[in-house]
C-alpha cells in the first residue's frame, strides 16, 4: 500500500471511504484496526489484511490500531502475541501507542451485557451445545425457541451474575441474544454471546470464568476504539447482521464518537498451501514441519526465515488487489515478486552444491590468480569482487556427463567448457572409484590464452559453468525448499483425500557438502545472495553455526509467472 497522504488505491474499500469523506461521515476521520486472534502465527493471508488496514489509514491521513481479539484463552498464548507484533513491524507498519486487547474491555462488555439483559434482549440458556445446534434449524427450516427463552429478566440477571461468580460448570449454561429463531440468517437465531470457560487468560489470569464470543466482543471493541471502517474477510459477511444488531442494541455512546461500519473483502487463497490456522497448527504440532517458522510454511515468520523481504510481500499484496469475491492466487506470483526485488539488490556469487573435483594438470601447482567479477550485472553500483583461481577446483556434478546426450553443452570427455569469469578447460581423463564406479576426479587442461582479454578468449564455447577454488572455498550447508504440497489446491476435498495426504515428501532437500566462493566469508544471518544458476539464497537467520554457513534457498531462478504474463501477451498480471 502507498504510504502517501493522498489516497492512491482504487479498490472498492477505498471507494467507500472516498464517499464517506465526501459526506463528512465520522467527521472526516478514517480509523482502522488489524484484529488478530493470538492463537497462532500470522500467515501470508494476514499480510494482505495488514497491508490493507494500515495502508488505508496511511493513504487517508488516518490511524490504525493493533488489537488482539483474545476472547478464547484456551487457545491463546503470549508467544503468539509477541510473534504477531514482530511480524507487523517487520512488514513495515507501526501502531504507535495504539496496541489494545479485547480483554481491555471485558469489564465494559460485561456492563453492556447487564443492560442488554435488563432490556430483555438476552437470556441464560441451559441447553447443551449439541441441543442448541439441533434447535437452530437448517438453511431451509426455521429454528425452535429454547425452553429457557422466556425466563424473566430478574432470573436471567441472577443466573448471569452467578455464571460470572463461577457457580456453574463449564458448558452448563450460556448467555444468548434474543433475536429471531426464524431468521433466514442462521447467525441471527439467538446466537451465543457468553460461555463459561475456566482457562487462565494470558492477561487477566483467573479473574474471569465467562468470556464473550468473538462475534459479540468484536463490534463492541470496534465501537470503544472509535473505529470507523472495520475491514474483515468475506467469511464474516453473514455475521454482519449480528455486528449491526449488537451496535443497535447496546448503548456505547458514552465511549464512542460515531459508529463503525463492517466491510468485507475476499481473503487470500494461495496455491500449493493451506491458509487455515487450525491446519497450520496441526502441521506444527504433529511434526509435519519444523515449527511455525519452518521456511516451507506460509507464515510470515516462515517466509522471513526463508529470506523473503517485506518489500516483496507488500508488492505481492498490492498486485493481487482487493476484491469482493474469493479467488485463488498462483504462488508463482509471490515467487516472482521476490525475484524482482532481489534481482537488483542481491550480490551474485558462485556456489557448488554437489561438487566434483577438477584438477588442471597443466596449471602451475602453487599458482593462485584473482579474477575480477561483477557483484551484480543488473546494478553496476554494487561494484566488483575478486575470485581466487587455482589448480584444483570444484564444479557442479550435474555439469559433467561421461556419456552425454547430443545437446549436452557442459563438460564431458574430450569436450570443453568455459569457467565463469576464468578460462576454457577441456576434460582429458576421468578418475573413478574402482569398486563403486563413482567419479572421484576430472583431470583437465586449461587454455592459458582463453582468459578474458587473452588471444583465444573470443572462442565460442556453448557451455559455461560456475566453480570454486578448492583451497579457498567456504563450506556450507544448503537447504533446498519446494512447495509444501504437491497438489495445487490441497484444501479441495472433492478427491476424497485429507489435506495431509497431499504433502510434498520432497519439500525439503538438505545438502551438507556444498562449497561457496570466499567472498561470503563472514556473511551475517539474513544476508541474501544469488547463487549463479541455482537461485536466490539467504543465510539462515536462526541456525547460526561457527563451523559452517547454512543457506536457505528462497526461490529458484525459473520464473514461471513471467512466462504466464508473456503468454498473456500484455506483460501484465494474469
Amino acid at each position: 500500500m502507498s504510504m502517501n497522504d493522498t489516497p492512491q488505491s482504487t479498490n472498492f474499500v477505498q471507494s467507500i471511504i472516498n464517499e464517506d469523506l465526501k459526506a463528512n461521515k465520522n467527521k472526516g476521520r478514517v480509523h482502522t484496526r488489524f484484529p488478530p486472534e493470538p492463537n497462532g502465527y500470522l500467515h501470508i493471508g494476514h499480510a494482505k489484511s495488514i497491508c490493507l488496514n494500515f495502508g488505508l489509514a496511511a493513504d487517508n491521513g488516518g490511524i490504525c490500531n493493533l488489537r488482539f481479539d483474545d476472547t478464547n484463552p484456551s487457545k491463546e498464548d503470549v508467544e503468539y502475541v509477541d510473534s504477531i507484533q514482530a511480524d507487523v513491524k517487520w512488514l513495515g507498519f507501526d501502531w504507535d501507542e495504539r496496541m489494545f486487547y479485547a480483554s481491555d474491555y471485558f469489564d465494559k462488555i460485561y456492563a453492556y451485557t447487564i443492560e442488554l439483559i435488563r432490556a430483555g434482549r438476552a437470556y441464560v440458556c441451559d441447553l447443551s451445545a449439541q441441543e442448541i445446534k439441533e434447535y437452530r434449524g437448517t438453511l431451509t427450516e426455521p429454528g425452535q425457541e429454547s425452553p429457557y427463552r422466556n425466563r424473566s429478566i430478574e432470573e436471567n440477571l441472577d443466573l448471569f451474575t452467578r455464571m460470572k461468580a463461577g457457580e456453574f460448570a463449564d458448558g452448563s449454561r450460556v448467555l444468548r441474544a434474543k433475536i429471531d429463531m426464524a431468521s433466514p440468517n442462521i447467525n441471527m437465531r439467538d446466537p451465543v454471546l457468553y460461555r463459561i470457560l475456566r482457562a487462565t487468560h494470558h492477561r487477566t489470569g483467573d479473574k474471569w470464568c465467562i468470556y464473550p464470543m468473538y462475534d459479540y466482543a468484536h463490534p463492541l471493541s470496534d465501537a470503544i476504539e472509535n473505529i470507523t471502517h472495520s475491514v474483515c474477510t468475506l467469511e464474516f459477511a453473514d455475521h454482519r447482521p449480528l455486528y449491526d444488531w449488537t451496535l443497535d442494541m447496546v448503548d456505547y455512546s458514552a465511549e464512542a464518537d460515531g459508529r463503525p461500519q463492517q466491510i468485507e473483502f475476499a481473503r487470500l487463497n494461495l496455491t500449493h498451501t493451506v491458509m487455515s490456522k487450525r491446519k497450520l497448527r496441526e502441521l506444527v504440532e504433529n511434526g509435519y514441519v519444523n515449527g511455525w517458522d519452518d521456511p516451507r510454511m506460509p507464515t510470515i515468520s516462515g517466509l522471513r526465515r526463508r529470506g523473503y523481504t517485506p518489500e516483496s510481500i507488500r508488492d505481492f499484496c498490492e498486485r493481487i488487489g482487493v476484491a469482493k469475491r474469493d479467488s485463488i492466487v498462483d504462488i508463482a506470483l509471490l515467487e516472482h515478486c521476490i525475484r524482482e526485488d532481489l534481482n537488483m539488490r542481491a550480490p551474485r556469487v558462485m556456489a557448488v552444491l554437489e561438487p566434483v573435483k577438477v584438477i588442471l594438470d597443466n596449471y602451475p601447482e602453487d599458482q593462485v590468480e584473482w579474477f575480477k567479477a561483477e557483484n551484480n550485472p543488473e546494478n553496476p553500483d554494487m561494484g566488483t569482487r575478486q575470485i581466487p583461481f587455482s589448480r584444483e577446483l570444484y564444479i557442479e556434478r550435474e555439469d559433467f556427463m561421461e556419456d552425454p546426450p547430443k545437446k549436452f553443452f557442459r563438460l564431458s570427455p574430450g569436450k570443453e567448457i568455459r569457467l565463469k569469469s576464468a578460462y576454457i578447460i577441456k576434460c582429458e581423463r576421468v578418475i573413478k572409484d574402482e569398486q563403486t564406479g563413482a567419479i572421484l576426479e576430472l583431470h583437465c587442461s586449461y587454455d592459458p590464452e582463453s582468459r578474458s582479454g587473452g588471444a583465444t578468449s573470443g572462442r565460442k564455447i556453448k557451455g559455461t559453468s560456475h566453480w570454486v577454488s578448492a583451497a579457498h572455498a567456504i563450506k556450507a550447508e544448503v537447504r533446498l525448499y519446494d512447495h509444501l504440497f504437491l497438489h495445487e489446491k490441497p484444501d479441495d476435498e472433492e478427491d476424497g483425500l485429507d489435506y495431509k495426504a497431499k504433502l510434498n515428501p520432497d519439500s525439503l532437500r538438505e545438502l551438507t557438502s556444498c562449497l561457496v566462493e570466499p567472498s561470503v566469508s563472514g556473511a551475517k544471518p539474513g544476508c541474501r545472495y544469488q547463487f549463479m544458476r541455482q537461485g536466490y539464497f539467504c543465510v539462515d537467520p536462526l541456525d547460526v553455526n561457527e563451523s559452517r554457513l547454512v543457506f536457505n534457498r528462497i526461490v529458484s531462478l525459473r520464473d514461471t509467472w513471467a512466462k504466464i504474463m508473456k503468454a498473456n501477451g500484455s506483460g501484465t498480471e494474469a
